[in-house]
């Protein structure tokens, strides 16, 4: 038998707004500043994707962190950009679609399946359990 597995992230960012613009205070306020302190990590984690740098900075943020393995070759990763409509949202809507549009440029590459036959599965968890040093 073989199985094979499958992993999806659904990261929901709203709040990621001007904050000076939408006047958030207290918990609300520092809630903005982590989601763009994140969505700031995960540009720098796209650039060095697509500089193909030695170091990825995954570590630098829970999201990042999250994502590491959606963001590795043997994956398909899709963005979704919600825009508003209004003029009011211009400058945000300007900024992400800047975001979505250095993201697009990324090319990890062709995803894989991933498929593991049970029995090899069952192996390697034995293997795993073995005292070191027999």
């Amino acid at each position: 038998k073989t199985k094979v597995t499958g992993k999806l992230n659904l990261i929901d960012l709203a709040g990621s707004e001007r904050t000076a613009k939408s006047k958030a205070e207290g918990e609300r306020l520092c809630e903005a500043n982590c989601i763009n302190r994140s969505l700031s990590n995960l540009g720098r984690v796209i650039c060095a994707l697509h500089q193909k740098a030695t170091h990825i900075p995954y570590r630098d943020s829970k999201l990042t962190l999250l994502l590491q393995d959606s963001l590795s070759r043997d994956s398909k990763t899709i963005l979704i950009a919600n825009i508003g409509p209004s003029l009011s949202c211009a400058s945000e809507t300007l900024s992400t679609l800047a975001f979505a549009s250095s993201v697009r440029k990324l090319e990890l590459g062709e995803a894989k399946r991933s498929v593991t036959s049970l029995t090899t599965k069952r192996r390697n968890s034995r293997l795993r359990s073995y005292p070191v040093g027999r």
